[in-house]
């Protein structure tokens, strides 16, 4: 084989490579958004058995207490979650671990907790391999693969969006 051929099987090697990490990423961001709707499911399950929703209970400083009594001086504010609200918290609720496919009984407080930190970490996951994907892309449109369909001048503008927030 001579160099030019040789030249044009590592490059289509290093793009197969990319497009096979593109794809494996894509997967991923696939199996990590079912669970964050899993997640977000028992969230709205927690929030309905505590009878509330994510705006309805007041911040803590909304609960100040107003009784001052002598000497004796009471909490003038009261901790409120925002998911457990007048729930008892150490109530135990049934939780199944991801993975382990054992139920377990936990506090009412610590099991939306769990959640919350896990959906939390998952949203950061798919921020991140979406990144990921986005970055790749340009690679493999830079390397001139994807410019019968799209431009790289138009792909890099795709790419290099960014939401502000409102």
């Amino acid at each position: 084989m001579d160099d030019n051929m040789k030249q044009i099987q590592q490059s289509l090697i290093e793009i197969e490579i990319e497009g096979e990490k593109i794809l494996l990423a894509r997967h991923q961001l696939v199996e990590n958004d079912k669970l964050r709707n899993g997640n977000r499911e028992a969230l709205t399950a927690l929030r309905k058995k505590a009878r509330t929703t994510k705006s309805s209970v007041p911040s803590p400083f909304d609960s100040i207490m107003k009784e001052i009594e002598g000497l004796e001086s009471k909490v003038l504010v009261k901790e409120v979650c925002s998911t457990c609200g007048n729930h008892d918290p150490e109530e135990k609720t049934w939780m199944m671990f991801p993975g382990a496919d054992v139920f377990v009984r936990v506090p009412f407080h610590a099991a939306h907790t769990i959640i919350e930190k896990d959906q939390a970490q998952l949203d950061y996951d798919s921020k991140r391999l979406q990144s990921f994907v986005k970055e790749k892309s340009l690679l493999i449109s830079e390397k001139g693969i994807l410019a019968d369909s799209i431009s790289p001048g138009v792909l890099r503008s795709l790419v290099t969006l960014t939401d502000k927030p409102k």
